[in-house]
Parts: C-alpha cells; structure tokens; sequence
C-alpha cells in the first residue's frame, strides 16, 4: 500500500520559509470490521499529535510536547474527549442520510473531515485553510475560502450546498476559524513543540535495487523536517522524472525514494548519474554517485561499499515501512481511500484542528462540525 504524502513540496533547491501546519482527519465508518466506527487523528507539521476513536473513548497525546498544553489549560483534554463523543455521534447519525443519497441501504462507507490551516512563521501570514468532506474516497463537498462558499463535485451534496451557502453566519464561522482561529493555535502548538520541530536531522541514503532490470531507486529515511526534495541528475543537470513522496515514520521522522530507470543507459556511463537530497536549512546537498558497489539488493552477492563494510540489502528498512503502514492505514485508512480517486481530496495544505478555550471551543466544535453534519 502507497501512503500518501500529507504535504506536496515542489521546487524546493534552497532553504525556505518555514511553513507550520495544522490538520485533523475526521473518519466515520460502517461495514468495516476491525476498525473504529469514527477515528479522529491530529497532525502538526505532519507529525501526528493526538488521537481519539470510539473504542478508546478519549483524547489522548502521541507526541511528548502535548503534554504541555495542560499546563496552561487543565481542561483541554477532557473537552477534546467530549468533542470526540460529541461529534462521533453526529457522524454516526448522518453517514445514514448521506447513503441514502446514493440510494446505498448496505455494504462498507466511510464519510471523512479534513480541515485545517497553514501559517508561515517569517512572515506571520495565514498561507491557506480548507475545509472538505468526502465519501467513499471521493470529494463531497468542499469549502472554498477565496470566494466563500462551499462547492459539490457530486450532485448528492447539492442539497447541502445550498442549504450551506443560504446559512451566512455558518460561512462566517467557518472564515473565522480557518483564518483566525486556526491560525492561532497553530502558533501556540508550535511554541509547545519547538524544540521537537526546529531540529534538523540528516537522512541515511540507500541506493537499493529489487533485480537487475529494475530501476535503481535513491531511498533517503530519518530525515527531519520533511521540507525536502529528492532527485537524479545527470553531468550535473536535473533529470525531470517523478520526484518521490515524503512518507512518515514512526517515530516522527520522514523518507522518500526516487526511481532512475537504467535500462537504456550504457554500464560506462553509469558514472555521470548522482542521486541529490536537499533539505530545507541545510546548506549542502547530500550527493549519492551511482555505484554498482554502493547499491544494495536482495538478489545474487551483496556487494562492497566503499567504507568496507557489506552492502547487504536493509531488511531492517524495509521492515520499519511496513510497521509504519501497518501502524498508520488504522488511523487513516479513509484519507488514504480519498486520494485513490485521482479527482479527489489532495492535501497540499495543512490541515488540523484547533480550540480555543472554553467558549470557542464548543462554539466551533460542536456549533460548527455539529451544523456542518447536518446534511439532511
């Protein structure tokens, strides 16, 4: 299984401004087995923060600095679990109404909430902030924040469209959350985590081959920030190929590959190729040369890296991906439905969601996503 990147970084070859997110994925289900009926996860910079889910029944931390917050707010984690009941409630009860749309009466749904900001901490500038539901792996109804109003890719939300875009204090809110709100705590997350999000770890590079005509794929993991980009080139200049997706791992650091089909490329040549990974607030690049004896494999003889030691191929790599997929698909198996749709939900922004004290909190919490599902 693919797991899909939660942040698109395109045409990053210096450092950048650095770009927080904030995202929430909400994941309603029926007809799935061994699965949650509804699954909240919290993501910031990508890196999941917290998690709620109707087995459990409570809010909880997964990254240390989230325990943080309680310092300042007692409550905050005993409001996040009321939410979660709150709101696992109202999806339970609309996913019914939502299939009847479709003329469904049975079988397997997932009805998903994906919303949230990004923030750019140089020049304290709101970058984006979105808010969209899907169905089954595909967009439902999406808000669109430049001209206020809430579109339906499927005929089946237009009912919701129109009574949404009719409700202009609900358009309001929402404006309200993704440029004010949001953006707020976002910054307070941040400050939480700083220390965890301000380091800078460099990768272990792999030059790893499945057999002798497959491609030769530059595989670059623990790297952190994930403001990173990955590349072949060749006498220098960039070849434009695919470029990889940056996938988490489980411990709150990044990977990606890019592939280099050689199959046309003469063995002399094979020299004028180099693998470059640029990481944003790293000065240098790390240059990978291609080299039969630097490339690790799971066929024939393992060969001799340079520094003498063997160049076996990294069970202990392969392994850690498929814990981390096994891991991660529980939390987000419908985001990961959504974007099988090539049409549908695509994360390039930031997304996550955050509260305000008391009265913000169950205005936008319960006001708001309790309005939102109300699609009847």
């Amino acid at each position: 299984m693919k797991m899909l990147v939660f942040l698109a970084l395109l045409g990053l070859h210096s450092a950048a401004a650095v770009t927080h997110s904030l995202k929430y994925f909400y994941t309603a289900s029926v007809g799935v087995p061994n699965f949650p009926e509804f699954v909240i996860v919290g993501l910031l910079d990508d890196v999941q923060m917290d998690i709620c889910d109707s087995n459990t029944k409570r809010a909880e931390p997964k990254a240390d600095w989230m325990n943080k917050v309680t310092a300042d707010d007692p409550q905050y984690w005993e409001r996040q679990t009321q939410t979660c009941l709150d709101t696992h409630r109202s999806f339970k009860g609309k996913i019914g109404i939502v299939k009847q749309r479709f003329g469904q009466t049975g079988g397997a749904h997932i009805v998903q909430n994906m919303y949230g900001c990004e923030w750019d901490d140089e020049t304290d500038k709101v970058v984006d902030g979105f808010f969209q539901f899907g169905y089954d792996g595909e967009d439902f109804i999406n808000f669109d924040l430049k001209t206020e109003t809430w579109i339906a890719p499927k005929q089946e939300a237009e009912i919701t469209k129109n009574k949404w875009n009719n409700n202009k204090a609900l358009i309001a809110q929402t404006k309200n959350y993704l440029t004010q709100t949001c953006p707020d705590w976002l910054k307070k997350y941040v400050n939480y985590g700083k220390s965890s999000l301000m380091r800078t770890d460099l990768p272990s590079v792999f030059l790893l081959q499945k057999t002798p005509s497959s491609p030769v794929s530059c595989h670059a993991t623990g790297f952190y920030p994930h403001r990173a980009e990955m590349f072949w080139r060749k006498d220098g200049e960039e070849l434009y190929e695919e470029h990889g997706e940056i996938l988490p791992n489980h411990d709150g650091s990044f990977q990606m590959s890019v592939d280099l089909d050689l199959s046309s490329v003469k063995p002399e040549d094979w020299r004028r190729f180099e693998c470059v990974f640029q990481l944003s607030g790293l000065k240098d690049n790390i240059i990978t040369k291609l080299d039969k004896r630097e490339i690790q494999t799971n066929f024939g003889k393992t060969g001799i890296r340079s520094d003498g030691c063997s160049s076996e191929f990294p069970v202990g790599v392969v392994i850690g991906v498929v814990v981390v997929l096994l891991l991660l698909v529980a939390a987000i198996v419908g985001y990961v439905l959504w974007k099988k749709n090539n049409n549908g939900f695509k994360p390039a922004n930031s997304k996550y969601f955050n509260i305000k004290k008391n009265d913000i909190f169950n205005l936008l919490c319960l006001s708001l996503f309790i309005c939102y599902l109300d699609v009847s």
